[in-house]
């Protein structure tokens, strides 16, 4: 297709994209106030009416007229944009797809339907640390002050747990990856494992936005069990390419091994001489001698 083609392309997959999603955040916006409880599920509110020092509790307010507005808009957007992702995917893929050959749409069909669960796994995982995430953060509250939690810090502490959890999870699926395309061996992958795993548990603890070791080790732990499985099926991937083609991970630079054993040739043929070519040393011109005239 032309340039002009593929960028006609685009803008329809994009407003289809954008009109799934907006549909789904209109229809988001009737949830809106259980949207906006679950969001502050994780927080150990205080009683309403009741104000408690200490890191026992804490009280969600709006310190800004148009915050409870914006921050719907915000969790609608989101809901919208999570709801209405099979759509937004499959457009995506739909304009990417015509360009792909046959086995390489089998391993994108493999690495999607992978990177779905194991976003989904660690977005599930989150929600289920940020209550004891929240609860040691306010639990180092002096007793002699009270907390007051704004929503949008707490939508914002809720989404990069969220991102950051997910887009985690999909580190072993991105060396599985690489490990299919070539570029790196499940033997390479099994040395690195001391620095993946001490890499692993510093990420842990910059990324996540809680600084308690419970954020840290929730973040770690399943990230370098996949890693490992991410290397387990590497070896096999290469076991079965070693299998199918003995030359397939040699480097560029790297000879294969040549079979030298000279092999018979068979009966030499005799060959017409042609009207071009000089006579024999005996005048004659009907033959070349096996195979060569004399002057060769």
């Amino acid at each position: 297709m032309p340039l002009a083609d593929h960028l006609r392309e685009l803008r329809n997959r994009l407003a289809k994209a954008m009109l799934a999603v907006t549909i789904a955040s209109v229809v988001a916006a009737f949830y809106s106030q259980d949207l906006m409880r679950i969001l502050a599920s994780p927080v150990h509110a205080c009683a309403p009416g009741q104000l408690e020092t200490g890191g026992k509790c804490a009280t969600i307010v709006y310190t800004d007229l148009l915050s409870p507005f914006t921050t719907t808009v915000k969790v609608v957007m989101m809901a919208g944009i999570i709801a209405a992702c099979p759509v937004w995917l499959y457009q995506l893929w739909a304009f990417v797809a015509p360009g792909l050959h046959k086995n390489e749409k089998k391993y994108t069909y493999f690495f999607a339907a992978a990177a779905v669960p194991l976003f989904g796994a660690g977005a599930y995982l989150a929600f289920v640390i940020m209550p004891v995430s929240m609860k040691v953060l306010l639990s180092i509250t002096p007793d002699t002050a009270a907390n007051f939690l704004e929503v949008d810090k707490i939508l914002d502490f809720a989404v990069r747990m969220v991102l950051i959890f997910g887009f985690s999870f999909e580190l072993p699926l991105l060396l599985v990856m690489l490990n299919t395309a070539g570029v790196v061996t499940g033997s390479r992958m099994a040395g690195w494992w001391r620095g993946v795993v001490m890499g692993i548990f510093i990420f842990g603890a910059v990324a996540t936005p809680s600084t308690d070791p419970l954020g840290m080790i929730a973040l770690a732990g399943p990230i370098i069990v996949l890693y490992f499985m991410a290397v387990g099926i590497a070896l096999l991937n290469d076991k079965r390419r070693r299998r199918n083609d003995t030359d397939a991970e040699l480097d560029d630079d790297e000879a294969s091994d040549l079979d030298l054993a000279p092999e018979d040739i068979g009966a030499i043929e005799s060959v017409p001489a042609s009207r071009a070519l000089p006579e024999q040393a005996d005048g004659s011109r009907s033959e070349r001698l096996n195979g060569y005239d004399d002057i060769t």
